[in-house]
């Protein structure tokens, strides 16, 4: 394999750019050309993209957000668009993609590999709801983003006797919320994967203001949503003020955590060494901290248990 072309889809996370940078500098390595592909698969079918050298990815492991941008591509998503891909890939002599995103993208990678593009997906997402890998690029600075945002919040919270209730990301999945949530030291964490009584909460904050407690701390994922009635049900049945904070996307930036650096910079060499074997359909995943890969479609079917032992752990030192 002669030239490669890298690209982001779907929701940004930090470290993408780490993983560009190492799947460019890879791919030159081992004497390859590197294409880099705007806004996703929409760049790629109306030919957004230029030619990447070593120098077109100095400075960026330390920024947020993706030098590629990204964007949704509902035409994608067609037969007729699929074909403008390939199309396009043999017009500027791509012979493989690697895609840095979340499932949506995966399956765009897996239906271009079907098509003759070998394609390789990483993990690109912080919201860590992808079940082939232990840990999504992006995971950790998302996690470290929400803790530092709660201190803040605790330090309001307790000078005013409130209790802040607090809704994180993940729409599907509770992982941000469950461990920021040990973190921060809530009060209790609401997550789609379990079942919560908000009465039940209130009592618990009762029993704990009894003992002493003054300030409360409650994470909601997004998914479970309505923070602000969750918030004002908790103040009319406790009688404890209490807000509501949506974090929203100031989750999504920032500068990535050294765990996200260094695994997007794996997960990047690693793409380049199955493209350059002609490799494709593949997605990469790390399992056990070793870096792993699957077949496209196996990827897609899998399921990812959710952290029951550590959402009791949280229940049990809340009080």
């Amino acid at each position: 394999m002669k030239k490669i072309g890298v690209l982001t889809s779907g929701g940004d996370a930090p470290g993408m750019n780490a993983a560009i940078r190492a799947v460019t500098r890879t791919a030159l390595y081992k004497g390859m050309e590197v294409v880099g592909i705007r806004r996703g698969y929409n760049g790629l079918i109306n030919g957004d993209v230029f030619d990447m050298n070593v120098r077109s990815v100095s400075s960026i492991i330390q920024r947020g957000g993706t030098l590629l941008f990204t964007a949704r591509c509902p035409e994608f998503k067609t037969e007729e668009g699929l074909q403008k891909a390939v199309k396009a890939c043999k017009e500027m002599g791509i012979e493989g993609l690697a895609v840095i995103g979340g499932d949506g993208s995966y399956r765009g990678a897996g239906d271009l590999s079907a098509r003759g593009i070998p394609c390789i997906g990483i993990p690109g997402t912080i919201d860590n709801d992808i079940s082939s890998t232990d840990f999504t690029i992006g995971y950790d600075t998302a996690m470290n983003t929400v803790m530092e945002l709660v201190d803040k919040l605790r330090d309001t919270s307790h000078s005013h006797d409130r209790c802040s209730v607090v809704e994180v990301m993940g729409r599907h999945a509770g992982y941000i919320a469950v461990n920021t949530a040990v973190a921060c030291g809530a009060t209790e964490v609401l997550c789609p994967e379990m079942n919560y009584n908000l009465d039940e909460i209130c009592d618990k904050m009762l029993k704990t203001r009894m003992l002493g407690k003054q300030n409360f701390i409650i994470i909601v994922a997004e998914g479970i949503g309505g923070s602000s009635e969750i918030a004002k049900y908790i103040q009319e049945k406790t009688g404890i003020e209490a807000r509501a904070t949506i974090l929203g996307h100031v989750q999504r930036g920032g500068s990535p955590t050294v765990r996200d650096r260094v695994l997007a910079s794996q997960m990047g060499h690693y793409a380049v060494e199955l493209l350059e074997k002609g490799i494709g359909n593949r997605v990469i995943g790390v399992r056990g901290n070793q870096l792993v890969d699957y077949d496209i479609h196996e990827a897609l079917k899998m399921t990812k248990p959710f952290e029951e032992d550590l959402y009791r752990l949280s229940d049990v030192i809340s009080i």
